[in-house]
C-alpha cells in the first residue's frame, strides 16, 4: 500500500499575480526559517554550553542597552525588507487598468452570476455534483463538489478585470491557481484581475462560511484560446438573438423530465431532493400549502420569489419553461399529484402560464 503526502505549499499558480503572490510567500517563508534556526540553534548552544552539571552560574543583570538596541532595530530591518515587496505586490493586484475584458460576479446563496459585460452575456453556474453522491449513494467522483453547469471562460494572454458583489450574504470567490480570493459584498462592488497564461480548467470555491450551504457553491474557470473564446461568444450571442418562439405546449411527462433535473440542481440544495427542506429558514414542500392550492399562488413565489425570505425571485435565472417544469415536478412529487387532485386544483403548468405570471 503506498502513500502520498498532500501537497504542503501553495500552489504556484497560472498568473502573475499569483506568481508574485508564491514568491513573496516563499521570501517570507525562508526568512522564518533563518531566524527560527538562529534562535533555536542560540537556544540549543546556551543550554549545552551552560548547564548546571558543568556548574554554570546564571549572571544578574536586568538589561543591556545595546542588546535591547539590537533585537529592536533587527526585527524592524526584516519588517521593513519584507513591506517593500508586499507594498508593491497589493499595488499590482489592485491595478485593473487597461482590461481588455470585463466580468461581473455575484454571489447568491448558493451559485455564482457571471455577467459579461462588454458582450451582453449573462448567466448562471450551479452545482453540477449528482445529487446520488451527495446523499452518499453512489461513489465520489474525482470532482466532486467541484463541478458546475456553466463555467466561466476566459481567454488566455488577456488582461481580465472582475467586478465582484454579492445579493444576499457575504461570500468570497477563490481560485487558488488564480492566485485571487476576493470578498463578495452585498452593496459593494470589489476589482480584482486575472491574467492566465495556461489553457486549462481551474477549480475553487467560496471561501466565505454564507449559510447552510456553503459547501455547495463551487467556481469552475475554463480559460482557452483567442479563437476558442471568440468562437464561444459567438455560440451565447447567438442565443441571445434568437427569436423568443411562442410559447409551447408540452407533455406533462416532458415537463416532469425537465422540472426534476431543474429541481435537483436550483432547489435542492435548500428544500432537499425529498422535499424535507431545512426547517425553520427552509420549509419542506412535501403537502406544503404552497404547492398544493392554486397554481396562481405557486407561480406567484417562484416567479417573483418572498421578501423577507432566503427565496429568491426566478423569472430572470430560469427561462419559461424550465420554470413550468419545476413548478409541474413539485405539485406532482412526493405526494403532492393526490393532494391537489382531492382539492380539483391543476397539476401541469405550461409557459404560457409562467409568462402571465411575468
Amino acid at each position: 500500500m503506498s502513500f502520498t503526502l498532500p501537497p504542503m505549499n501553495m500552489p504556484y499558480g497560472v498568473t502573475p499575480m499569483s506568481h508574485d503572490i508564491y514568491d513573496l510567500h516563499m521570501i517570507t517563508f525562508y526568512i522564518c526559517c533563518g531566524i527560527g534556526l538562529l534562535v533555536f540553534s542560540t537556544l540549543f548552544y546556551t543550554l549545552f554550553k551552560h548547564r548546571k552539571s558543568k556548574g554554570a552560574t546564571p549572571a544578574h543583570f536586568h538589561h543591556h542597552f545595546w542588546v535591547e538596541v539590537v533585537w529592536t532595530t533587527i526585527p524592524f530591518l526584516i519588517l521593513l525588507g519584507l513591506a517593500i515587496p508586499a507594498t508593491m505586490v497589493l499595488a499590482r493586484i489592485h491595478n485593473t487598468d487597461r482590461a481588455k475584458l470585463n466580468v461581473k460576479i455575484t454571489g447568491h446563496q448558493w451559485y455564482w452570476q457571471y455577467e459579461y459585460m462588454d458582450y451582453d452575456i449573462n448567466f448562471n453556474s450551479n452545482l453540477a455534483t449528482p445529487q446520488a453522491q451527495i446523499d452518499g449513494v453512489a461513489k465520489k467522483d474525482k470532482w466532486y463538489l467541484l463541478k458546475v453547469d456553466h463555467a466561466m471562460v476566459v481567454p488566455i494572454n488577456q488582461k481580465i478585470r472582475l467586478l465582484i458583489t454579492s445579493d444576499d450574504v457575504l461570500h468570497d470567490w477563490w481560485v487558488p491557481e488564480l492566485g485571487l480570493k476576493q470578498d463578495a459584498i452585498p452593496g459593494y462592488i470589489n476589482e480584482n484581475w486575472i491574467y492566465v497564461t495556461k489553457p486549462g480548467v481551474y477549480r475553487g470555491q467560496c471561501g466565505e462560511l454564507c449559510g447552510v450551504r456553503h459547501a455547495f457553491m463551487p467556481i469552475v474557470v475554463k480559460a482557452v484560446t483567442s479563437d476558442q473564446f471568440k468562437i464561444w461568444l459567438n455560440q451565447h450571442k447567438q442565443k441571445n438573438t434568437l427569436k423568443p418562439k411562442a410559447p409551447s405546449v408540452l407533455s406533462k411527462r416532458t415537463l416532469m423530465k425537465m422540472g426534476k433535473q431543474t429541481y435537483q440542481a436550483t432547489c435542492a440544495m435548500c428544500h432537499q431532493s425529498n422535499g424535507a427542506g431545512l426547517a425553520p429558514a427552509f420549509p419542506g414542500l412535501k403537502g406544503a400549502p404552497l404547492v398544493v392550492s392554486s397554481i396562481d399562488k405557486t407561480l406567484k413565489v417562484v416567479v417573483h420569489g418572498a421578501p423577507g425570505t432566503a427565496m429568491q425571485a426566478f423569472a430572470h435565472q430560469l427561462d419559461d419553461k424550465h420554470l413550468a417544469g419545476v413548478v409541474t415536478y413539485i405539485r406532482n412529487a412526493w405526494g403532492n399529484d393526490a393532494l391537489n387532485q382531492q382539492h380539483q386544483h391543476r397539476l401541469v403548468v405550461q409557459p404560457k402560464d409562467v409568462a402571465n405570471a411575468e
